[in-house]
C-alpha cells in the first residue's frame, strides 16, 4: 500500500481502530522477529497512527470543554465565548 493509501486508511479509523493498529506494531516490534524494513515500515506506520491517536484525543478534549462551557455559562446566565485553539 503506498504512502498515501496508509495515509488515507488511518485517516478513517476510529481512536480505538488506530490504538488496536498501534498496539499490534509494538508487539510485532516487541518481539524482535522484524526484519530491518519492514521494522521502517511499522516504525512509519506507527508514527501515523500515534499522531491520529494524539488528534482524536485533542478533538475530545476540545469538544469535552466546549460542552463543560457552555453547561457552566447556562448555569450562571452568560453566553459562553468560545475561543478555537488548534494548536494543542
Amino acid at each position: 500500500m503506498a504512502e498515501e493509501q496508509i495515509a488515507q486508511a488511518i485517516e478513517k479509523m476510529s481512536y480505538e481502530e488506530a490504538l488496536t493498529a498501534l498496539e499490534e506494531i509494538v508487539r510485532q516490534m516487541e518481539a524482535g522477529k522484524v526484519k530491518l524494513d519492514e521494522a521502517i515500515d511499522f516504525y512509519e506506520r506507527g508514527m501515523l497512527l500515534r499522531r491520529h491517536c494524539e488528534k482524536k484525543l485533542s478533538d475530545a478534549r476540545s469538544r469535552i470543554d466546549q460542552i463543560t462551557t457552555s453547561l457552566n455559562a447556562q448555569a450562571v446566565g452568560f453566553t459562553p465565548v468560545v475561543m478555537e485553539n488548534n494548536d494543542v
